[in-house]
């Protein structure tokens, strides 16, 4: 699916759901992370999260697509567009949209290895998803110095 696609699909769901047309621009985004879509309060524009379509499929997108769409046309009309507000929750309803998107299966996760520090004097071990500067911090128990301990481990 592309940008055009995306921008008809919205255009048609505005339409069969709100009985309203959508008049701005309706894209894909992938640099969203965090969220499936959002709605720009500025421009009254749609960004939609490509990695859902990918991932998840045109279900979730519809779904999506009828969330922000309730933000767009509640604050056109001036009334409550808010996640909180009480018109926004009602509108979802009679639409059936969600109020949240599913959450991704670890979208881009990296590795991270884990570096592991150990206190000279008491021993404690302090494991670190960044490295530590071994001149600069202390045990937090004993005040001892720390040195690296040489076991790398990746997680899951």
């Amino acid at each position: 699916m592309n940008d055009k696609q995306l921008q008809d699909m919205v255009e048609s769901i505005s339409i069969q759901f709100f009985y309203k047309t959508f008049k701005h621009k309706a894209y894909f985004n992938s640099r969203l992370r965090t969220t499936g879509g959002r709605y720009l309060l500025s421009s009254h524009n749609i960004e939609v999260n490509k990695l859902y379509y990918e991932q998840k499929g045109l279900k979730e997108i519809e779904g999506i697509i009828k969330h922000e769409l309730c933000h767009y046309h509640l604050h056109l009309e001036g009334k409550g567009y808010k996640h909180r507000d009480r018109e926004f929750k009602e509108l979802l309803r009679k639409v059936g949209a969600p109020r949240f998107c599913s959450p991704l299966s670890n979208p881009g996760a990296k590795r991270k290895a884990i570096y592991y520090y150990e206190c000279e004097t008491c021993g404690r071990l302090y494991p670190r998803q960044r490295r530590v500067d071994v001149k600069r911090y202390v045990c937090g128990k004993c005040k001892g110095r720390l040195k690296k301990v040489e076991k790398k481990v990746d997680l899951e």
